[in-house]
């Protein structure tokens, strides 16, 4: 069944949503403030508007793929935005990764303009978007939930009801923990096999099916070894989901010790200029290191 679909946000993850939706017949509708992103989704079959209010006059659901909740708030409440052009009972479905509690008000301002609101952050990336492999985790009423799934079906293959609006966001910040850990652990591994002499490129395999397998390991490894920095995400934006991390966890008096050892390594690379760069570019703190105890 076609949808009638507007996206808000085009980026590296907006547009492999945007473009897997097109792929599987979805009416899509593009808003971003970069029009060459609205033309790559042209290509695929996409309709552009001129703002976030157009496209969202056209739609029935319409997708955020946003970086916080600023920018969030101003693409739904702001000039031209979301909530200017929607008809009453569209659904937001909100695939950003921010705040929770920021999450709620969001979501309660909107019901205040008969609009309703599902928080659906995501794990995968855009590789997973594209063959509609996402885990998806969400938040919001039961059949708020259910609806989205009318059109997340076609780029997730794990979709998880969680809660209350705000739950979904909440799981992806546990998510974002579990990842950023993996991230570094693996990274740190690769540098100690590689200092130690062991082809570290064999180690997913030899390492597979045990109790140290990931999907980290397995596509990350091979990944640091080789140095293989190609963007399919940020470092800063791990920053900021670490950020979000702690304050959840000061909120809750939870002791987080090695997320914050995590988190300071992700600020320092991106204090060094790397934010822009993928979670492979963690290899960088290793060799950076051992660039300046080098005699």
């Amino acid at each position: 069944m076609s949808n009638r679909v507007a996206l808000i946000g085009a980026g590296a993850m907006g547009g492999a949503i945007g473009q897997r939706l097109a792929e599987t017949g979805q009416q899509l509708t593009v808003f971003d403030p970069d029009p060459a992103k609205i033309a790559a989704l042209e290509a695929f079959g996409a309709k552009r508007a001129a703002s976030a209010a157009e496209a969202a006059s056209v739609s029935d659901f319409v997708i955020l793929s946003l970086n916080a909740p600023k920018i969030v708030r101003l693409a739904v409440f702001g000039d031209k935005g979301v909530a200017a052009g929607a008809a009453p009972g569209t659904l937001i479905i909100d695939m950003s990764s921010i705040d929770p509690e920021a999450t709620r008000e969001l979501a309660a301002e909107a019901a205040e303009k008969a609009l309703r609101w599902v928080d659906s952050p995501l794990s995968g990336g855009a590789p997973k978007a594209l063959i509609g492999q996402l885990t998806l985790m969400a938040g919001g009423t039961e059949q708020d939930v259910s609806d989205a799934h009318k059109v997340l079906c076609h780029v997730s293959s794990n979709y998880t009801h969680m809660g209350p609006v705000g739950t979904g966001q909440t799981t992806k910040l546990i998510n974002q923990v579990l990842c950023g850990l993996n991230f570094l652990a693996v990274a740190e591994a690769t540098q100690l096999a590689l200092d130690a002499g062991v082809d570290a490129a064999k180690i997913p395999q030899a390492l597979k099916g045990g109790r140290a397998d990931s999907a980290i390991l397995q596509e990350y490894m091979p990944r640091f070894v080789t140095k293989d920095y190609r963007r399919t995400g940020r470092i800063d934006n791990m920053v900021k989901d670490l950020n979000g991390a702690q304050d959840l966890a000061r909120r809750t008096n939870t002791a987080m010790p090695l997320t914050a050892v995590c988190a300071e390594v992700h600020r320092m690379l991106t204090a060094a200029g790397l934010g822009g760069e993928d979670q492979a570019a963690l290899m960088e703190f290793f060799t950076g290191a051992k660039r300046e105890i080098s005699p």
